[in-house]
């Protein structure tokens, strides 16, 4: 995997504002919706984990191919249209140089230090790739998953154990729907209805906001108690027996995982630390050096 041509300072002649334009245009959407930063950084993790981060994700369908977009897991990711309206002020400035892909990475760089949480200097220089099939989504880590699943999904991009843990700890910020954690609360298992690894209290609180049958298609949970803050409290959640998903809950039942999570859970200085390495990672996976930098993000050249 060839990260060389990734650089600092890769804009820094060819558009000085670039970052600038980002940020100022990320902001004024989070003004207008505060569910954006949490929308920005999924969106980046999605992108990343498919084909790498080459913003296939950013593709539109066409008649003859279904795009990751259209993909079951990527449904109710959101917000395209704060990258649509930052590549269109960067066209203005420096037209054909910004990568689509290079504007998510610095985009969920923004999300997260606005919201309280790290900063970071962003690699740049990745191409946008020119391939996006539905099918692949398929390859996307699952709220159902296991800790082995876990692992095996993140170790096929070259990501270990702590990536895994820290990269969950991006679910301090957001909002679920019932649909995603559904299984835990209502028919469990043969022996148990509700998951036994979910607090007693929080699994009263969890059914009362998704009954079954649930009628309210907008229900749901935030990730952690402070949604808005990116910070150290899923951790703490998780460690009271308050994960919304299966595979965050389960991140504290497999001694692999937990030592990690009970860490970032008293030290949130060490997770910040973390979560900077493995985003600096991320941002590397599946990188092209070869290829297109989009004119518009929804659209191959």
């Amino acid at each position: 995997m060839q990260t060389a041509s990734l650089n600092v300072h890769h804009y820094d002649q060819a558009c000085p504002r670039a970052e600038e334009i980002i940020l100022e245009t990320v902001r004024k959407a989070t003004r207008n919706d505060p569910k954006v930063p949490a929308r920005l950084l999924r969106m980046f993790f999605h992108d990343c984990f498919i084909r790498g981060c080459d913003a296939s994700l950013l593709l539109d369908s066409t008649p003859g191919n279904q795009a990751e977009k259209d993909g079951p897991p990527n449904i109710s990711v959101r917000a395209f249209y704060v990258i649509d309206e930052a590549k269109a002020k960067l066209e203005m400035a420096c037209p054909g140089t910004v990568s689509c892909a290079d504007i998510i990475a610095i985009a969920a760089r923004d999300v997260v230090s606005m919201t309280g949480g790290p900063y970071w200097e962003v690699l740049k220089g990745r191409k946008d790739g020119r391939v996006s099939k539905a099918s692949e989504t398929i390859n996307l880590p699952a709220p159902t998953f296991n800790v082995s699943q876990l692992i095996q999904s993140f170790a096929k991009r070259g990501l270990g154990l702590k990536e895994l843990v820290a990269v969950s700890g991006g679910h301090t910020l957001g909002f679920s729907h019932c649909s995603s954690f559904q299984a835990r609360i209502h028919n469990f298992s043969s022996t148990h209805d509700t998951d036994p690894s979910i607090n007693l209290s929080f699994a009263r609180e969890l059914k009362k906001k998704c009954p079954k049958p649930n009628k309210d298609r907008n229900a749901g949970q935030f990730l952690d108690r402070t949604a808005s803050t990116f910070d150290n409290d899923y951790y703490r959640r998780l460690m009271a027996g308050e994960g919304v998903f299966g595979s965050d809950q389960v991140l504290v039942g497999d001694h692999r995982t937990k030592w990690l999570v009970q860490s970032f859970s008293e030290d949130q200085g060490l997770f910040f630390k973390g979560f900077v390495a493995s985003m600096v990672n991320l941002g590397n996976v599946g990188v092209k050096e070869e290829g297109e930098v989009r004119r518009k993000c929804r659209l191959v050249n």
